[in-house]
């Protein structure tokens, strides 16, 4: 059976207790990281589509271990988190690589297609390079909401058969039921997290729409107002699912989950304001050995501002580096 924990070391900091208060504060408090430069890499993921990878390496790249960290929804590599977790990762010893999904950190001309929730193999794509061109010995995968459903969905994918380099894989609240978190966005609650991204992808669909007319038209997005009409109108339209049912459906987590074979952590707060785990899945999650699922009763979405000073106030970054460092 896998190992769930519900009490955890995770103290959520006095100011910012409930699940809404450390979501948005986390979005909205600056920090201060030091982060070394990076090597920008650009990555051909498949013919004709490059993603934007910032490599940060250790003086031994080859024997340290690498971590591959993929963001959420509208997030990039300059998210803070990922910024956050990749100084974390560096003074740790480790190579740290900032992956951005296709279109996001300022790539959408790289490509003539669209990021979404199933494009497991571009990581796979981006840990083949690393591999291949700079003879990673370890690595191990990292993702947060959006980017944890995918992290998950591909150690799923390669289950038994992964590249014998693949260590671990962690995910911070993961959207591993993609219909069911969609949906939950629309609930009168959370209607402000569905605005901003709903703002935030009208407006990298009307550049794309700039960067390739021939195939994008910003006439669709007339009259969407959830995400679900979005991923059905356009997501869906321009990515070869039959629609928005059909693709959360075929891109979600859940159905390869049971799959995995390496030691994995989910860390999930129960008072998420929009990720949902559905019954089968949790009971999918349990049931796997390999996976240790850590649900906190605090701690909102991709958040867990902690009280303890030495977590930098980020308990998840911490506890992903500290999970995946073991192996």
């Amino acid at each position: 059976m896998g190992n769930a924990q519900a009490e955890t070391d995770f103290i959520p900091h006095r100011l910012f207790r409930g699940g809404h208060v450390q979501t948005i504060a986390s979005f909205f408090l600056s920090r201060r990281i030091d982060l070394p430069p990076s090597e920008e890499r650009r990555i051909e993921v498949e013919p004709g589509v490059k993603i934007l990878c910032h490599c940060h390496w250790q003086p031994q790249r080859e024997n340290a271990l690498t971590v591959i960290i993929v963001h959420g929804l509208e997030g990039s590599s300059d998210s803070e988190y990922m910024h956050g977790i990749a100084a974390k990762g560096m003074a740790a010893g480790m190579n740290v690589v900032r992956m951005n999904q296709r279109n996001c950190g300022g790539t959408d001309a790289f490509s003539p297609t669209l990021y979404h929730s199933g494009r497991s193999a571009d990581i796979a794509a981006v840990a083949q390079h690393l591999i291949e061109h700079d003879r990673v010995s370890r690595f191990a995968l990292a993702g947060f909401s959006m980017g944890g459903n995918l992290v998950l969905k591909l150690a799923g994918e390669w289950g038994r058969e992964a590249p014998p380099q693949f260590k671990a894989v962690a995910a911070v609240c993961p959207a591993v039921d993609l219909a069911a978190s969609a949906d939950s966005l629309h609930e009168p609650q959370n209607r402000i997290y569905e605005h901003y991204f709903m703002w935030k992808l009208r407006r990298r669909f009307r550049d794309k729409a700039q960067h390739f007319p021939q195939i994008f038209d910003a006439g669709r997005l007339r009259g969407l107002k959830t995400l679900r009409e979005f991923d059905d109108k356009v997501t869906a339209y321009y990515s070869g699912f039959k629609g928005a049912s059909d693709y959360y459906a075929r891109a979600a987590a859940t159905n390869v989950i049971d799959k995995i074979a390496v030691p994995a952590l989910i860390l999930h707060a129960a008072n998420d304001p929009f990720i949902r785990i559905l019954p089968e899945t949790r009971s999918k999650i349990l049931a796997n050995p390999n996976i240790t699922f850590v649900e906190t009763r605090d701690g909102g979405h991709c958040s867990f501002l902690s009280e303890r000073d030495g977590d930098d106030g980020r308990w998840a970054e911490r506890r992903i580096l500290q999970f995946v460092r073991n192996f």
